[in-house]
């Protein structure tokens, strides 16, 4: 599905009275209630660094970038719309949004410690072959994940926490990994 559909879809699930599941679980439906919020935000007011519209601008032969999320996803809430910017700026950049949930399961192929976490992007050149891989969230974000797992954090902590650094980041950390793996 291209941006628009997953924007749609994201939709109907916030304006159906009876979602399916997980939706239909209180929690899931209202992680994506706030994460419409958060990512609405960001498409309005996410700023791109100079480097990352250098690296996207020299981009010469067409590329597919596959970019794997959920609407219930917090990390996902934060990035993507960072990574539809980007893709933006470069007619030779295809777009993909899969669900990480549902056919074709390609999660599977890229899973992170043996787990399905995203959001995951995949990029691939013309004839499909992988040129790289990032996610699910940047390194600094995922230090202080890993820390608050080590000490047995409870969600709640762990949720507040990745709120708080994302919103102190504002897509910099993402958008500086990003750039080093598209130079590289």
């Amino acid at each position: 599905m291209n941006f628009q559909s997953y924007l749609q879809y994201f939709e109907s699930i916030l304006d159906n009275p009876n979602p399916s599941a997980p939706y239909d679980n209180p929690d899931y439906f209202n992680y994506t209630k706030l994460n419409w919020s958060r990512m609405s935000r960001w498409l309005k007011h996410g700023v791109l660094s100079p480097e990352i519209k250098k690296v996207i601008s020299d981009i010469q032969a067409p590329q597919e970038w596959i970019i794997i999320t959920e609407p219930w996803c917090g990390d996902a809430a934060h990035i993507v719309p960072f990574l539809h910017m980007i893709t933006q700026l470069n007619p030779l950049i295809k777009v993909d949004y899969e669900l990480r949930d549902s056919e074709p399961f390609r999660i599977n192929t890229y899973l992170t410690n043996g787990g399905k976490s995203i959001p995951k992007l995949i990029v691939r050149d013309e004839t499909g072959k992988d040129l790289a891989t990032w996610g699910p969230r940047p390194a600094a974000c995922q230090a202080v994940y890993d820390k608050l797992k080590e000490e047995k954090a409870d969600f709640e902590t762990l949720k507040i926490e990745l709120q708080k650094w994302y919103n102190k980041d504002e897509g910099r950390g993402t958008l500086t990994e990003l750039s080093a793996l598209l130079k590289g």
